[in-house]
């Protein structure tokens, strides 16, 4: 055993402990032999410097050791130290790489959270790849800390280390990282005796230690001298005060090892299941249920969905896990609690084996309607007072309630990584995908309502590519054409236009296939769309062509006129002036009929355009004039003015200059008056 203990402010939060609280550093007693080795280990000169070579990349540090053994409160205890001798003055980056159910977090997800932290935005669906390359390219030039928790492999870590030597990464792993070179890990395991002691002592006070010191040094071995473990017990003695060391330690030996585990995580075990028989049968209850909350992060009205029961009882048992180092907590207003690392497998499986399938998913279904009413609320509360969304949150009831849009954001906010996490395990899970829909839509909703459709767009990839997921399984084809057409919209957005089209056809297929008009009529428009962006303005024309007879049959007069628009645009493009001279005729005259009297204006300005282009010039000076009185009746004044300048470069190549001036001046006046007017309107709004 290694000689640290580590402990913090009060009983329940004993840094030892896999998972360290937010709410303050902890204070490490110990460990300064591991922490000196460290700190050696930066120094340490690589291949590289011994070469004459300046490294090409950031260092490695591993803290390597088993659940419970207090890993991650080391590998924070180093970087708080780094930052406050002020070495990486770029601040600390933190993730962690494993999902309380064991697996994995892919690179995509890590690399987002690392560039979120770092103020950088990645484009809605980029892989991996590009995501890592993003993050080593916002990390050159900075000397900052990365804390990657809990590694399961090299191939986690290596595409996330910067290629800047300035920088330090502090990683975390129940093992050897085989695959970075230069990697040597500082492996650690429990607490020697005496650092124990001060652990339990800390926890329960002197009094009881001290009466019987040779005991707690053997209640310290019975924990294997994992801090996880120490607070466990250490949380069960101050339950229970009347309680001595000596009874605490003939329970744990009396408790049956568990055959199945190593060895080295069988005292933690024990420990975990000496604090689970301790609590009344309906706390117990909530506690293996946590073993359901999304990404470990637990609020009180997850665990009141869960266990059924009322917000306030659940945020009291909640309180009193935390007393007992079952739970972490941020400590704030409105508080989130977290599962610790190292007890969500052992919560998995005490569930599985003490509660019944069929309960699980009552649970699991209670907390996705929670949840579900919760976005409901959150996005109906940004509707205006009197509207029928407000209406129906009034009548909700008063714990679903938020106060403010304010408030809103902020729980969606403090919540997204809980929420978006609860939308894939609802969709993975594949058994409430009714429910799991109806999350995603109202995740996707409040999330454009308060963050912006251009702000929440990677959030928004994600979630429709879950919503495809499930139409594809469930074999529903409107849902999944209109999966298909919102994540071709996003990769045509951010330039993937090759992606985009593959992804607009097989919405069409789906559209077919549901018999669904708009579906269909919108992928064909946005097929059109992808390939004037591709340069292929002949199949841009074929696809607008197809879309515009459908809208023909049906007679959508908005969506005719905008498609001869369209057709305008390509033909144009590709020099096919006629065409498109025909097509700007017949969508001025298609928005004329609806009323539209700006978008008619914008119309004739192209035609004359493709006349000017034609080499009609007197035709063209004749269809600008006409732009613009529509867009002098339409009260479009930048329109009006730009039409002016195109009648003065007409009449310009006409041999006419004096009657260009005329039009250079009008179009002047024109802006001078719009900007005066945009300076009125700008003046009047601050007011």
């Amino acid at each position: 055993m290694t000689d640290q203990a580590v402990d913090t402010s009060g009983p329940a939060e004993a840094a030892g402990t896999e998972e360290p609280p937010r709410t303050a550093p902890p204070r490490f007693i110990g460990r300064e032999r591991e922490l000196k080795a460290l700190r050696s280990d930066i120094e340490h000169a690589g291949l590289d410097t011994l070469a004459g070579r300046k490294a090409a990349r950031a260092r490695v540090l591993l803290i390597a050791g088993r659940p419970g053994s207090g890993r991650t409160a080391l590998a924070g205890e180093l970087t708080r130290r780094l930052l406050a001798a002020a070495d990486h003055p770029d601040g600390l980056l933190r993730a962690r790489l494993t999902d309380p159910g064991g697996a994995p977090v892919p690179t995509e997800r890590t690399a987002r959270e690392l560039l979120d932290q770092l103020g950088v935005t990645g484009p809605p669906g980029a892989d991996g790849d590009e995501l890592s390359g993003m993050v080593r390219e916002a990390l050159a030039g900075r000397r900052a800390l990365l804390l990657l928790d809990d590694a399961v492999d090299a191939e986690q870590v290596d595409p996330l280390l910067p290629d800047d030597p300035d920088c330090l990464v502090v990683a975390t792993s129940g093992g050897p990282l085989t695959g970075i070179p230069g990697v040597r890990p500082c492996t650690i395991g429990g607490l020697d005796a005496g650092s124990a002691v001060r652990l339990l002592a800390r926890t329960i006070g002197e009094v009881r230690i001290t009466v019987d010191p040779r005991t707690a040094e053997t209640l310290a071995e019975e924990c294997g001298g994992l801090p996880a473990a120490l607070v466990l017990v250490g949380g069960w003695l101050a339950a229970h005060p009347m309680a001595s060391v000596a009874d605490v330690t003939k329970q744990l030996r009396e408790l049956p090892d568990d055959t199945e585990r190593s060895t080295g995580s069988r005292p933690l075990a024990r420990a975990f299941r000496l604090a689970h028989e301790a609590l009344p049968p309906a706390a117990a209850r909530i506690l293996r249920l946590l073993a359901l909350a999304p990404a470990g992060l637990v609020d009180a009205h997850t665990a009141s969905a869960l266990a059924g029961c009322s917000v306030s009882a659940a945020q009291t048992t909640l309180d009193d896990f935390v007393a007992l180092g079952l739970l972490h907590t941020n400590g704030a207003d409105e508080p989130q609690y977290e599962v610790p690392g190292c007890l969500a497998p052992l919560l998995r499986a005490l569930l599985e084996a003490r509660d019944r399938p069929a309960e699980i998913q009552l649970a699991r279904a209670r907390m996705l309607e929670r949840t579900v009413r919760l976005l409901q609320s959150c996005r109906a509360v940004t509707e205006p007072e009197g509207s029928p969304a407000r209406r129906k949150l009034a009548g909700l009831p008063r714990s679903l309630r938020f106060p403010n849009p304010e408030a809103a954001a902020e729980w969606l906010r403090i919540r997204r990584p809980a929420l978006l996490a609860s939308a894939r395990i609802a969709v993975e899970d594949g058994e409430l995908d009714t429910l799991a829909r109806r999350l995603v839509a109202a995740l996707v909703r409040a999330l454009a309502v308060h963050q912006g459709t251009e702000a929440a767009a990677p959030e928004l990839y994600g979630l429709h590519g879950l919503v495809l997921a499930v139409a594809e399984r469930r074999e529903l084809p409107r849902e999944r054409a209109a999966a298909l057409l919102n994540l071709a919209d996003l990769d045509a957005r951010t330039g993937r236009t090759r992606e985009a089209l593959a992804r607009y056809r097989a919405a069409l297929d789906a559209g077919r296939a549901a018999k669904d008009p708009y579906a269909t009529g919108r992928a064909m428009e946005s097929v059109g769309g992808a390939y004037a962006e591709l340069g292929d303005f002949q199949r841009a024309s074929d696809w607008y062509g197809r879309a515009l007879a459908q809208r023909l049959t049906q007679g959508e007069r908005a969506d005719e006129a905008r498609l001869y628009g369209r057709l305008g645009a390509v033909h144009t493009y590709a020099g096919r002036y006629g065409e498109a001279l025909r097509n700007w005729r017949a969508a001025a005259a298609g928005y004329r009929r609806l009323g539209d009297v700006p978008a008619q204006a914008r119309a004739l300005s192209e035609a004359a355009r493709v006349q000017e282009y034609a080499g009609r010039p007197h035709e063209s000076l004749h269809t600008c004039q006409e732009a613009v009185e529509w867009a002098r009746r339409a009260g479009d004044v930048r329109l009006q003015a730009a039409l002016e300048l195109r009648l003065a470069d007409t009449l310009d190549r006409l041999g006419d200059p004096a009657a260009a001036g005329l039009h250079r001046g009008l179009a002047d006046r024109l802006l001078d008056q719009e900007g005066a007017a945009c300076e009125i309107r700008s003046v009047s709004t601050e007011n």
